[in-house]
């Protein structure tokens, strides 16, 4: 199985060094900037793993993080956030994210998140 992992940023800087790190760990990286185009990739291609930025135009973090545990139950997904609070960090596990990042996200630590994702996943597709 391939290792696509699907990063949505409103940021085209976070996009694209969280686009280059993850390539260069040996995964399949798409991006989007919104809530929109993450879901039309996600009509097009399964990717189980992602990282949603809470703050995007439109639909925000949380509700396309519903939306996707829609269609892909069996997905881990994480939040990143500039702002995080106690309100929407409860929000955010009500919406089904699996963990969530402040930034400036430390790179080793998303590469451990993904790591540990892709393991939980060949668990769940092997059981």
């Amino acid at each position: 199985m391939k290792q696509k992992v699907l990063v949505v940023d409103d940021e085209k800087m976070i996009r694209n060094l969280l686009r280059k790190a993850l390539t260069r760990e040996g995964y399949e990286v798409s991006c989007a900037e919104n809530a929109g185009d993450a879901l039309k990739i996600l009509g097009k291609e399964t990717i189980h793993v992602m990282f949603l930025d809470l703050k995007l135009p439109g639909m925000n973090g949380v509700e396309l993080c519903r939306e996707i545990r829609k269609t892909y139950p069996v997905s881990v997904i994480y939040a990143i956030t500039g702002y995080a609070s106690d309100f929407e960090i409860s929000d955010c596990r009500g919406a089904g994210f699996e963990d969530y990042f402040t930034k400036p996200v430390d790179l080793h630590t998303i590469f451990k998140a993904a790591a540990n994702a892709f393991e939980k996943i060949n668990r769940w597709e092997q059981n």
